[in-house]
């Protein structure tokens, strides 16, 4: 929990140090490091994914624009965002949608993989769940599903 505390009091110290519109794309890289993943955006962007799974509850997506400059910053793991996901949705655009999961299980008898993100429903520690999405065979979002994260039970 340690680590999840010093990760959470290192972002929102940079992030309240980077402004959109006017901090760069090195200012965001020397803030918060390395994106976990590069997508390209719409009319010439880039997305930089940084990913605080598993011990985490936030997975961020920085929008630079075409002048280097970023254009947005945003916290993915929300209800809205999980509303999106919708059955027929490739894993790929899930996954561009809400960054690196903490965790994927495949069950080849059911022939289904599970992604899980860790989420705060709430302003709490205490109000931690799991956000899944159940892909087929073919990587298509079949259900999701949200739960108590099971690492509060067990006193994590």
């Amino acid at each position: 929990m340690g680590v999840a505390l010093a990760l959470v009091a290192c972002d929102v110290q940079n992030i309240s140090e980077l402004e959109e519109g006017f901090s760069t794309e090195q200012d965001v890289r020397e803030k918060m490091g390395e994106p976990e993943a590069v997508w390209d955006g719409p009319e010439g962007a880039q997305i930089y994914e940084y990913n605080r799974q598993p011990a985490g509850h936030r997975n961020y997506m920085i929008t630079i624009g075409p002048d280097g400059r970023m254009a947005s910053l945003r916290q993915v793991l929300t209800t809205e965002n999980f509303a999106r996901v919708q059955p027929g949705m490739d894993m790929t655009d899930v996954r561009k949608m809400l960054g690196k999961p903490m965790k994927i299980t495949r069950f080849e008898a059911k022939r289904e993989t599970h992604y899980d993100w860790r989420y705060l429903d709430g302003p709490n520690t205490s109000d931690s769940k799991i956000f899944t999405v159940v892909f087929d065979s073919d990587l298509k979002v079949v259900s999701t599903m949200s739960a108590i994260d099971p690492d509060l039970e067990r006193g994590r």
